[in-house]
């Protein structure tokens, strides 16, 4: 099964500090790379109470189905890979059965009939190794909302932490509570309804 761990670290930032932690560090000679986030949910907001999420992804012209879900270490995310014609039906409303990410949502008692398309959520993205890390720049825009954030994606929690709070104190960026995409993608939507 294509499943990992994600341990990750994420701080929202002002324009200022973005900028800043982009001079500091290698950014300059990083394209940016674009990626589509859309997010799927039931009714009764089933994943989110189980504090799991699902969404599709395009990055790199490739779309991938992900289930993620609270894992004593981090994040399980579980992964499908999809054809675009996949993705389309699945924006549609119409859901294609994944073994992977099915297998998951069956252990969840979530049905594919109880899913809905809610929205989308672009990011201008520049990744960087860092101290066997990846150190990632994201700029975000959904709903009349956009925001800057840094993340850190380490193998392990006390190796996240320590260089995540090096280079926080290096930019001079005080640390704070970051919701992750999917969070702060429902509190837009429904400040929009």
């Amino acid at each position: 099964m294509s499943q990992e761990i994600e341990i990750e670290y994420k701080n929202l930032l002002t324009k200022d500090e973005y900028d800043r932690v982009h001079q500091i560090y290698p950014f300059e000679s990083v394209e940016f790379m674009e990626q589509t986030n859309y997010y799927f949910e039931s009714d009764d907001l089933k994943l989110r109470s189980l504090g799991a999420a699902l969404r599709i992804r395009k990055k790199n012209d490739q779309w991938t189905l992900t289930l993620k879900q609270p894992h004593p270490e981090g994040l399980l995310e579980t992964h499908d890979s999809l054809s675009e014609h996949e993705a389309d039906l699945w924006i549609q409303n119409r859901m294609v059965e994944k073994p992977n990410v099915g297998k998951q949502l069956d252990e969840l008692s979530v049905s594919l009939e109880d899913l809905k398309f809610l929205g989308s959520l672009t990011t201008r993205r520049k990744e960087i190794e860092y101290k066997d890390t990846l150190l990632v720049l994201d700029h975000s825009l959904y709903y009349d909302q956009e925001d800057f954030e840094l993340e850190l994606e380490a193998k392990s929690k006390e190796q996240g932490k320590n260089v995540f709070s090096q280079i926080l104190n290096q930019c001079n960026i005080p640390e704070r509570e970051t919701d992750n995409k999917i969070k702060r993608f429902y509190k837009a939507r429904q400040e929009s309804e």
